[in-house]
């Protein structure tokens, strides 16, 4: 039997036990919710393979809210499709939920702490770029900054500088090599 075959069957079988359990059987309706309970579990698991915790909880959860609407089913349609609107629901309702909880857990919730540190970090790093840089020209300066710090274009320096473009770029260069010849005396 092919897996379309299959398929069928199992609708078959879920949606007769369904029908018998909407006029009244109840053994056929506990049995509706042990299979179909299995079925859920296998769709949320391959969904859900990194939260497998959560996985029985949304089986239960679909459970239920096929229960509480089981009068709505409409029996002309493939039970599978109304199944699987209800299980998507409850998906996204706990993806929703987590994705809510996650945020409010957010590390960025250190607020002050968080920026403050921050702050002191880019003006620490300002200072010691200062203090790097202080003996260079400043054209030199000027253009390490532009580029290499703002992140200004090679043109948009240039025109900012009034200077053409081929000489902003030797102007960096130079810079860079000064830099680098002040880093290598220091070790």
């Amino acid at each position: 039997m092919d897996w379309q075959e299959q398929a069928n069957a199992t609708e078959a079988r879920l949606r007769g036990q369904l029908l018998a359990a909407l006029e009244g059987d109840a053994r056929a309706y506990r049995t509706f919710l042990s299979a179909l309970g299995a079925h859920l579990r296998a769709y949320f698991r391959k969904r859900l393979f990194d939260l497998p915790d959560d996985v029985e909880d949304l089986v239960q959860e679909t459970l239920l809210s096929i229960h509480t609407h089981r009068h709505t089913y409409r029996t002309e349609l493939p039970l599978t499709a109304w199944v699987h609107t209800i299980a998507r629901y409850r998906l996204v309702d706990l993806l929703r939920a987590r994705s809510r909880r996650e945020a409010l857990h957010d590390p960025l919730d250190d607020g002050a702490a968080f920026f403050a540190s921050a702050d002191l970090d880019a003006l620490e790093a300002r200072r010691d770029l200062g203090t790097l840089t202080a003996h260079l020209p400043a054209r030199q300066r000027e253009a390490l900054y532009r580029v290499k710090v703002d992140g200004a274009s090679m043109a948009e320096a240039a025109t900012a500088m009034g200077m053409t473009e081929t000489a902003v770029k030797v102007t960096v260069h130079r810079g860079l090599k000064a830099l680098m010849a002040r880093a290598r005396s220091s070790e």
